[in-house]
């Protein structure tokens, strides 16, 4: 059994491996032809259920037969010019490498010791993303494994900078339109159940900065405790970016920690068109940046920064076996001081090839196509008169609605929507997410492939206006 392990005696059966295992998953790349195979749990679940785990096959290549019955056959391809559905982005191939490297390394970035180079390319990374935004010498910050951990992070520093003595008092100002991470985090950082004061939107689907004075105001009035303010840069459902530099007055105001979620619209921070979009986010006290959402990177690669490094201290705890206290007088970087994580990846190294091969600006370049095709996607439904649009991007997502002009009834029209997403996906031809508008069911583009085209768009709109006629014609022969 010793043959397996990676080491210098193994060097060779590691190479021969490896490469088995990418001209296998290449070859499946070149020939995929959807997004999809459309299979079912049902279809799925016996196969793997079959498989006797103690019993090995022994050989690579066997094991490989066998994941491609399991896996690579029926798996969701993200890189397919169709799969439109959540925020899922094809990666850069420097990033693939930088995965390949770290996993057979196995460097554990909570500590020097573990990590050396490593934790000093995570360092730089993090500097160089503070930068970006902005948020000035005293920045600091450290990789995650994605946003819903950075909004946790960050809300826990709110919480201790708050210092209240009663945690029922505080509040988090989050709009309607944020991720859901912010109310799980004040669950899990013990806050009431009302702790989360929810903002009201407006017709682009950005928190309406009025409310939200209003809602600090009161807040003050009542005697509570302003903990944070959640601004979204990219909301999850329709890519709007709240008002920034507004928020960062109130926030100033009230003197209130202000958040900025920036999982989605982190791509801006490398854009070579749009970066004024997210003017403001250097006033952030702390901002969450998801790679592998912009950055064209594989999950997971995620940061949390912070305006003032010192305010990381409330994630630091010291274990003699691991990092004692003396070593920070010794002034030995362990990264386990900034994180609530102990083990942890080198995520950052993917990053760090990427940008060593292709330059922030080549990323920026993709981001910005992703934004170009949202936009002509939006022109081509507002002149469909089969669909109804919600809102024009900000980023890269589209939030639409089929409507046809035969039924009028909206529960049926929400049939007829849920209908079609799921018959889509069925067949494989496409993949769409969907989400609800004012109680009603509509559908989602989330465009992050800049291979997509808008002959993708308008084929996808046709199959998804087939499906749901389809649905209608049917419902209207029962009703007959």
């Amino acid at each position: 059994m010793r043959s397996h392990l990676l080491n210098g005696l193994t060097a060779e059966h590691y190479r021969r491996s490896v490469t088995e295992g990418v001209e296998r998953v290449a070859a499946k790349l070149a020939t995929t032809d959807r997004p999809f195979t459309g299979v079912t749990v049902d279809a799925l679940a016996p196969r793997v259920d079959a498989i006797d785990l103690d019993r090995p096959l022994g050989d690579t290549a066997a094991v490989l037969d066998e994941l491609e019955d399991l896996y690579l056959r029926d798996a969701v391809y993200f890189h397919h010019p169709r799969y439109l559905a959540h925020l899922n982005c094809p990666v850069v191939i420097p990033a693939v490498l930088g995965e390949a490297v770290l996993s057979a390394v196995n460097s554990s970035l909570d500590t020097w010791d573990q990590s050396a180079g490593g934790t000093l390319i995570e360092r730089r990374l993090v500097d160089w993303t503070a930068a970006r935004i902005g948020l000035g010498p005293s920045a600091d910050g450290v990789f995650t494994s994605g946003g819903t951990q950075s909004n946790l992070q960050a809300l826990l520093l709110a919480r201790e900078e708050a210092k209240s003595d009663s945690l029922g008092k505080l509040r988090v100002f989050a709009s309607e339109a944020s991720h859901f991470s912010v109310r799980k985090s004040a669950k899990l950082l013990g806050l009431g159940p009302d702790s989360v004061v929810t903002v009201p939107v407006g017709h682009d689907k950005r928190m309406r900065t009025v409310a939200l004075a209003h809602e600090l105001e009161r807040c003050a009035q009542d005697g509570l405790v302003p903990m944070a303010v959640v601004a979204t840069a990219g909301t999850t459902d329709f890519g709007s970016i709240d008002p920034l530099p507004e928020i960062a007055e109130l926030c100033a105001q009230y003197g209130v920690w202000m958040h900025v979620d920036a999982a989605y619209g982190c791509g801006l921070l490398a854009s070579l068109k749009h970066r004024d979009r997210i003017d403001g986010i250097e006033r952030a006290d702390s901002v969450t940046v998801d790679y592998h959402k912009s950055f064209f990177q594989p999950v997971s690669s995620s940061a949390l920064l912070v305006r003032d490094a010192a305010t990381l201290r409330h994630a630091t705890y010291h274990a003699e076996y691991l990092n004692p206290r003396r070593m920070v007088q010794e002034r030995i970087p362990n990264q386990v001081d900034k994180s609530l994580q102990t083990t942890r990846r080198f995520d950052a190294l993917k990053l760090w090839l990427t940008l060593r091969t292709m330059g922030a600006d080549g990323i920026g370049q993709l981001f910005d196509e992703v934004c170009e095709l949202a936009r002509q996607g939006w022109r081509l439904l507002a002149g469909d008169p089969r669909y109804d649009v919600v809102v024009e991007p900000a980023l890269s997502t589209l939030v639409f609605r089929y409507v046809p002009a035969a039924v009028t009834d909206p529960a049926e029209i929400d049939r007829a929507n849920l209908y079609a997403r799921k018959a889509l996906f069925a067949s494989g031809d496409a993949v769409v997410a969907g989400t609800k508008v004012g109680g009603r069911h509509y559908l989602k583009f989330t465009l992050l492939n800049p291979e997509t085209t808008t002959a993708d768009i308008t084929a996808v709109l046709d199959l998804i206006a087939g499906h749901a006629e389809q649905y209608l014609g049917e419902f209207l022969d029962r009703a007959s």
